[in-house]
């Protein structure tokens, strides 16, 4: 039986009562998988996957598989148990898959659903073609596919580590942090295959190694080797700065000392020389250096803070429970005293699991602990509060981190891709020429060594220096971002690829810190009879604190006061706030979880409080309860402490019943220590709540009011309970908690058991702050014609309110949410749900597509794209990258990602243009990112005119240094014809390559300060932009458009100075020379639509440069010709000819057809 679908804006709830024991069993314990997976079924079709796709990954029991393993309590103890199930464990997966390792033979789909999925990417496994612009050289991918079949990737296998004492034999993998692309011995080969393996550059290396072949010189040899020398130098020297920084970041990183504790005391070693096994000690604000078991801490309870933004984004502190056993020892010394190990599951990516557990030997038996998640401390996350000491279970490429870092790419551009097509179509050009001289020739003599000289003299046709003018043209561009005082702190990192800001169709953001500051303000209570805002909250405080005087003296209060003091109570109450003091103790290391003062019950206002919590929304609630007089001033495991004036409440914690993103709501059982009462707070989401709470006519409309307002709801309740209750409910609890099989399910049964008739005591609603601008940027980035998915790890409720307050889904339009989706059928239903929707935004959780993905991959795409806006929630940092990947693929079209946390870095370098923000969040995704940026909003200016401009100006230096070949090419072969197809150059080595230089190369590369419209009118009419998308300035068609005009001018510039012709040689090579200069200094004149000074500098500069050389170079021009009036009017005669046209062409069009930046300006 199938479940419902999703038909509204609520988000799917698995409740008992309406699934199956099976099904709920399976909602329950199938976790998040960090990849999504794909197949090429069909939308209707119900057939199973394709049997020769590479790609065995399956949704999996994985976690359930390990949670049995961990449990076999009586299965045996020692190291070598766990060592014999590691073995027996090999050999099964090895009879399953077969000797490759893949999951890929004999297996039905129901036996390949219960293997655990493999930790690598889903592109390396997938069954297709991947998409080309992944890879410059498919017989590379074709390579690199074979020696991946015959050499596959070790698998990962789970271990067991022995307490401070690292294994010799175990080969793990080093602790050492490498993102250098190249090495000493490799610098050199690598460097010259990413050059020569563009067509242009491998062109021109033959064609100057021909040049050593005595029958086929023809020029100067520095005339061919020099440019590209040039070209190489200057690539070398930057990829070699680029590399030298990455190394010294990483030198930096893994040179850094942390303190190691062993028999002899506490010795210092480097990061690099951590090993599995070490036991780690970490201070207050220190980095994570590998994936730690938490063994001790300094608070008494065990438990210390983690902030985790460079891992998952959140920039929320994450509370952690030392290991009970190891935290009751009196020191870190006492660790080796002990004989205990550590087993844990295999290295994946999920970063929201861990299976493991503590084993302890002493002579009074074996102590067991189960390990999980609050017992873990992963890489690169830091230590917030306190001390912490742990030993380390994953190194290096086994971290967690690491195996959610996609390696970075060298990224080409849209731009250089289509420049090297065109390339080959000139090369193309170039052999139908010469094979027309050839055929003239009628193949006479020794013809081949003619051909090659014919090739070589027309070699022009591809000119080296637009390479070199594109690339100088990055430069500039990526200058002009740097400078530009409306996006100050921009910092270019990756300058070959500015054009590619011109074509972006899809922007991928983050939510945390990027559209968001991340900062929650109370803004709303309602009471159901009443609605208090932020205006009236200092009102509050005076009302709350009489009214808790008068219940502390036990006189009777008004009702309304008895509703407002129990909802800010039950705000209170209800959460996982702990209060953290930085009262700097002498020694200790730092803040402290709760405070000396707290502890003792005296609450000094003037101590610097700060709260952490798992959720910045939890953070928001407990500090306006601070304001409105009932400040939460103690917490820990047993009790809270609340301060009302000169007064305390104490409550003593009896259950938690944390928040998930199954249940989305939280609850406590606390009991008043004055009163004795027994109360069960539970607080979440109104899509859950509702059905949990008695009937209120007001809930749902007041609901829907703060959503419409961009306010995130919670609705609070509450039930008394007697003491005769309470103590069931908590057999029950115990009684499920202790169960083997069903563990999850049983207790989840018990929990909801008390959750029916809940009073409901409150509405909050909470804003988060949006970054400044973020609205009016995401409407001209939509107005531009691109397209946004927000991507984000947060939940689903969140995401939908981010969404509507941001603007990124129009007020107008609908939210079709896909929640939980269990099976193939399900997800078959959802995908015929949403297609009859029309105009809707998408929501979808992570895990969710993951499975929509792996069946109808196709059809959910067809039907995305499609979408104003998508948002995918709950999504690790391998799944944005993955996205991005999957709509290169399907769309074939350009996208932007953009964030500012760790866990946004594959995502970023996986899109063809990443933006990085410096932000909270640190500068890892800044330094990872080809563009950094301060704030969101630069990301409108940095697309609209400094990616306009870059494209636009790239497009029109290419296609006119083309030219620039084209028409010498072309008066060359016109020459060779009219002179019985002789093999010489029609200008000698000085002019051909001063050609190519000073006399044009200043004007047509000043062509890179041009501009149609001002930034002002490109920030003001997005719209403009949409045009790029079409990607019309590049195209085959203007290509012809420059080839027909090329061979016009050069025939009109050849045929003109041979009719001119008159006494000597030397007449044609200064007329139709000159004439050559004045058509290309002609033509970009009239190419310029904006004239700067420079412009008019490299002119004049070009111009003058050309005369003086008329009178150095005696040997070229005759000096009395060049000034006698014959050649001034003939020269300037075949000028005009060759222009004239193209500027009534020019004049016409723009008459007739005129470009949409015309009516702007």
């Amino acid at each position: 039986m199938s479940r419902p679908p999703v038909k509204s804006y609520d988000a799917f709830k698995p409740r008992s009562d309406s699934l199956s024991r099976d099904q709920l069993n399976r909602a329950v314990r199938t976790q998040p998988l960090a990849v999504p997976f794909y197949s090429q079924n069909s939308f209707e079709s119900e057939a199973p996957l394709a049997s020769n796709s590479l790609s065995a990954q399956r949704i999996s029991n994985k976690e359930s598989a390990l949670r049995y393993r961990s449990s076999e309590k009586d299965a045996g103890s020692s190291e070598e148990h766990y060592k014999e199930k590691e073995d027996s464990e090999s050999k099964s997966k090895k009879l399953k898959t077969g000797c490759c390792g893949c999951c890929c033979g004999g297996m039905s789909d129901e036996e390949e659903d219960e293997t655990a999925f493999d930790d690598r990417s889903f592109l390396i496994k997938a069954g297709r073609k991947g998409n080309p612009r992944d890879s410059d050289t498919p017989c590379v991918d074709a390579c690199g596919a074979t020696v991946r079949k015959m050499c596959p990737p070790k698998p990962k296998k789970s271990r067991t580590v022995v307490l401070g004492r690292p294994d010799p034999n175990a080969k793990y993998s080093r602790n050492k942090l490498r993102n250098q692309k190249y090495s000493v011995i490799t610098f050199i080969p690598i460097v010259l295959y990413e050059q020569f393996k563009f067509f242009l550059n491998l062109y021109f290396l033959i064609i100057a190694l021909t040049q050593f072949v005595p029958q086929l010189k023809v020029n100067y040899l520095f005339t061919y080797w020099g440019p590209l020398a040039f070209v190489l130098m200057v690539t070398m020297v930057r990829e070699a700065i680029d590399d030298f920084r990455r190394f010294s970041r990483d030198k930096e990183v893994n040179s850094t000392m942390y303190k190691k504790v062993t028999n002899e005391g506490v010795v210092k070693i480097p990061s690099s020389k951590i090993q599995v096994g070490d036991i780690i000690q970490l201070d207050k604000n220190q980095r994570v250096p590998a994936d730690l078991v938490l063994l001790r801490t300094t608070e008494a309870q065990g438990t210390c803070f983690i902030r985790t933004d460079q891992l998952d984004g959140e920039t929320d502190w994450k509370l952690r429970v030392a290991v009970p056993c190891t935290q009751r020892l009196e020191n870190d010394s006492d660790l080796f005293s002990i004989n205990a190990f550590i087993y844990a599951d295999k290295p994946h990516m999920d970063i929201y699991s861990f299976i493991g557990t503590f084993t302890i030997n002493g002579h009074q038996g074996k102590e067991e602990v189960s390990l999980s998640m609050e017992n873990t401390m992963w890489s690169n996350t830091v230590v917030a509060s306190g001390s912490a000491t742990g030993c380390v279970v994953y190194t290096g490429t086994d971290t967690r981190s690491v195996m959610n870092t996609s390696q970075p790419q060298s990224k080409v551009g849209l731009l250089d891709n289509e420049v090297n097509f065109l390339t080959k179509l000139l090369f193309i050009f170039l052999l139908g020429l010469t094979i027309a001289l050839m055929i003239l020739k009628s193949f006479e003599g020794q013809w081949y060594i003619y051909l090659f000289r014919f090739m070589i003299l027309l070699s022009s046709i591809i000119p080296i220096s637009l390479r070199m003018n594109l690339d100088m043209g990055k430069l500039v561009y990526s200058w002009f971002m740097q400078t530009d005082k409306h996006i100050p702190e921009t910092v270019v990192r990756s300058t070959t690829i500015p054009e590619e800001l011109g074509r972006i169709s899809y922007l991928l953001s983050d939510k945390t810190g990027t559209l968001t500051q991340n900062e929650m303000v109370f803004k709303k209570l309602h009471l159901g009879n009443l609605c208090l805002s932020s205006d009236s909250f200092s009102e509050v405080r005076f009302d709350v604190e009489d009214a808790i005087a008068t219940e502390i003296k036990g006189s009777k209060m008004s009702s309304g006061n008895q509703k407002l003091v129990e909802a800010v109570k039950a705000i209170s109450l209800c959460h996982n706030v702990t209060p953290v003091y930085d009262d700097e103790p002498a020694e200790g290391g730092g803040a402290k979880l709760n405070g000396a003062a707290a502890m003792d019950g005296l609450f000094e206002p003037n101590l610097n409080v700060s709260y952490q919590a798992s959720s910045p929304d939890e953070i928001a609630l407990v500090k306006w309860t601070e304001m409105v007089g009932l400040p939460l001033v103690h917490r820990d495991i047993e009790k809270m402490r609340l301060k009302c004036k000169d007064e305390e409440l104490c409550f003593k914690i009896l259950e938690v019943f944390p928040f998930t993103s199954e249940t989305k709501r939280m609850g406590i059982i606390v009991q008043n220590e004055r009163t004795g009462e027994i109360t069960f707070y539970s607080k979440g989401a109104d899509t859950v709540m509702s059905s949990m709470c008695a009937y209120t006519d007001w809930l749902d409309e007041e609901c829907g009011n703060m959503a419409r307002e961009g306010l995130r709801t919670l609705v609070v309740a509450k039930k008394q309970l007697s003491k005769d209750q309470y103590e069931d409910f908590s057999s029950k609890l115990n009684q499920a908690k202790l169960a083997m099989q069903e563990r999850n399910l049983k207790v989840r049964m018990v929990i909801e058991s008390l959750e029916n008739e809940l009073e409901v005591v409150g509405l909050t609603g909470v804003e988060d702050k949006l970054q400044l601008d973020v609205r009016p940027t995401l409407e001209s980035i939509r107005n531009a014609g691109i397209k946004v998915w927000m991507l984000t790890g947060d939940k689903l409720e969140t995401a939908c309110c981010i969404a509507k307050s941001s603007r990124l889904v129009s007020p107008r339009q609908n939210l079709h949410v896909i929640g939980q989706v269990y099976d193939r059928m399900q997800a078959h239903q959802e995908l015929n749900n949403f297609r009859r929707k029309t105009d809707c935004a998408l929501v979808v959780l992570g895990e969710s597509l993951t499975l929509i993905l792996k069946h109808y991959e196709y059809e959910f795409m067809d039907l995305a794209v499609q979408c104003p806006a998508v948002v995918i929630c709950r999504c690790s940092p391998t799944q944005k990258a993955d996205v991005v990947r999957l709509i290169q693929r399907h769309t074939k079209k350009r996208c932007a990602a953009i964030g500012d946390g760790g866990n946004d870095v594959s995502m970023i370098q996986a899109a063809d243009a990443g933006v990085g923000i410096v932000g909270k969040e640190g500068k890892q995704a800044s330094l990872a990112a080809d563009f950094s940026i301060s704030q969101f909003k630069h990301v409108g200016r940095l697309f609209l005119v400094h990616g306009r401009n870059s494209y636009k100006r790239s497009a029109a230096l290419a296609q006119f240094v083309m030219h620039r070949g084209l028409i010498i090419s072309v008066m060359q072969a016109i020459f060779s014809a009219c002179f019985y197809f002789s093999a010489v150059s029609l200008y000698n080595g000085i002019l051909v390559t001063g050609y190519a230089t000073v006399y044009t190369m200043f004007p047509v590369f000043s062509l890179v300060y041009d501009q149609d419209v001002t930034p002002e009118i490109a920030m003001m009419y997005p719209e403009l932009y949409k045009e790029l998308l079409k990607g019309r300035y590049l195209t085959l068609k203007t290509f012809l458009i420059w080839v027909l005009v090329s061979i016009y001018q050069a025939g009109v510039l050849m045929f003109g100075a041979l009719i001119l012709f008159e006494e000597q040689f030397l007449h044609i090579v200064a007329i139709s020379f000159t004439a050559l200069i004045g058509t290309e200094l002609i033509m970009v004149a009239l190419t310029i639509q904006t004239w700067a000074v420079v412009m008019v500098l490299s002119l004049l500069f070009s111009m003058a440069t050309y005369a003086a050389s008329m009178f150095v170079l005696p040997g070229t021009f005759n000096r009395e010709f060049i000034l006698s009036w014959g050649f001034v009017w003939k020269t300037v005669v075949l000028t005009l000819v060759s222009c004239m046209p193209i500027y009534i062409m020019k004049l016409l069009r723009r008459k007739f057809s005129p470009p949409t930046y015309s009516k702007l300006t």
